[in-house]
């Protein structure tokens, strides 16, 4: 008996009030945060409609939360002074402009200087610095790439080849593994074309020579590349889905990851073979020299790791850099006293027994000594008995560990909301992107701009 709402009444009544119901309820929440850090990418559409994303990461009940701000069209050119114009518009819609303390986004020159226009601190996102070292490092093993590509291609295109490879597969005992495709805008898509090709290497190899396949073979040397590459590689795979989870606390990890691949791939210059592998590992440890050298002396990565319940001052090599974030962070607490923190042993802010009158006079002496104390004297004594923690273990969650050290050290516990918010990436917005691609097909490419808004902001939004 169930009436299906019509087209109409999805289009123009059941989704814009859903919208407007979701956009209400996640204003309330975002309004709560003490601290948010924003990431934001751009994206075309089918129609060669420009969109822009503004994402938000901020920590609710000692939990991390991302959710999407606006995903709108864009069309007043890509120049800085826009963008800028565009991002403080939205952070002023969701009441958060004086509560950005980082914005993540590609190494983009216009959104670079847009952040810093207004005066928001920027990180470069991780990811991408990722993505352009080893896209150009794979230039000095393009040959035998293209041939790769060209292979799966061919696979990709025959059901007949597609058919022999999965035959051939199951009459060597080895999985049956489709062939992966490269996509130009993510490298380790390209990491994983390889890996699989490895995987299958026989069955190719067997599955070509009887179909006198029109693609040029791998020689053995090549081979030998790819294996030696994929080893190499894997360590960037690695990084790029450890700060790609959008769930956790990404940016405490930043320095330590990127010195472990930078150790790691400078190993492998005394372990490849082949000349185009050693190729490879140099153009990754000139690139990578290049991009990471000071990252050791950016504040907030540096203050990030100290909080990090699990790193502090460990990961470090400069103790003169490591010195000054921490008188940063004492100063950062010392100025947080003023605001009210909730009483000792009570993190909900409520008394659970009421005061009478015969502790009147106790209250009283509580409070002359506390207006008596010096606020950056109480702070260097709460970031000492922090650094003297034992430290978390790797796979625990530092925020949880916050939280039931809050009534400990509430002075630090503020300074913390404000820095392991701050995310390593802006794969969030490409995540929200991809999606769009799926509503903004090509079977519905008419859909109007107000409409995809909506759409994505509830795809990404809803749970």
């Amino acid at each position: 008996m169930y009436a299906i709402p019509s087209r109409k009444r999805l289009s123009q009544e059941i989704i814009p009030g859903l919208y407007d119901r979701e956009r209400a309820s996640l204003q309330e929440r975002v309004k709560k945060a003490t601290a948010v850090c924003l990431t934001t990418d751009g994206w075309t559409s089918q129609t060669a409609t420009t969109f822009l994303s503004v994402s938000c990461h901020f920590i609710e009940n000692y939990k991390m939360v991302s959710c999407l701000l606006d995903c709108f069209e864009f069309s007043d050119g890509h120049a800085s002074e826009n963008l800028a114009e565009e991002l403080l518009r939205v952070a002023k819609e969701w009441d958060v402009g004086d509560k950005v303390v980082c914005c993540v986004t590609d190494d983009a020159a216009n959104v670079t200087k847009a952040v810093k226009t207004l005066n928001w601190a920027h990180q470069p996102c991780l990811a991408h610095t990722i993505y352009l070292v080893v896209r150009d490092a794979l230039e000095v093993m393009k040959p035998a790439v293209d041939k790769v590509k060209a292979i799966v291609d061919f696979f990709h295109r025959s059901t007949t080849a597609t058919r022999k490879l999965r035959s051939t597969q199951q009459q060597m005992g080895m999985p049956e593994l489709k062939l992966e495709r490269e996509c130009i805008t993510r490298w380790n898509s390209t990491f994983h074309m390889l890996k699989r090709i490895l995987e299958s290497k026989e069955a190719v190899v067997s599955t070509l020579a009887v179909l006198f396949a029109p693609v040029d073979p791998l020689s053995q040397e090549e081979w030998e590349v790819l294996q030696e590459a994929c080893a190499v590689l894997e360590l960037f795979e690695q990084v790029t889905v450890e700060i790609s989870a959008d769930s956790h606390v990404t940016a405490s990890k930043m320095l330590i990851l990127c010195n472990g691949v930078q150790r790691r791939t400078a190993e492998h210059q005394t372990r490849v073979a082949t000349g185009t592998a050693k190729e490879l590992v140099d153009a990754l440890c000139a690139s990578l020299d290049r991009k990471f050298h000071r990252m050791e002396h950016t504040a907030l990565l540096l203050e990030t790791a100290i909080l990090d319940p699990r790193f502090k001052t460990l990961v470090f090599n400069d103790d003169r850099a490591v010195d000054e974030a921490l008188q940063r962070i004492t100063a950062a607490a010392a100025a947080r006293s003023s605001q009210p923190t909730p009483p000792p042993g009570d993190e909900a802010g409520e008394r659970t027994v009421e005061a009478s009158d015969v502790w009147a006079f106790f209250e009283e002496r509580v409070s002359r000594d506390a207006t008596r104390r010096n606020p950056a004297a109480n702070a260097t004594l709460e970031v000492r008995s922090y650094i003297d923690e034992p430290l978390c273990q790797r796979s625990a969650d530092p925020l949880s560990w916050w939280e039931t050290k809050a009534s400990i050290y509430p002075r630090l516990t503020q300074v913390t909301m404000r820095r392991l918010c701050i995310v390593a990436t802006s794969v969030p917005p490409e995540i929200i992107f991809s999606k769009a691609g799926q509503i903004n097909s090509e079977r519905r490419n008419r859909i109007s701009s107000s409409k995809l808004r909506q759409l994505v902001f509830l795809n990404a939004n809803l749970k």
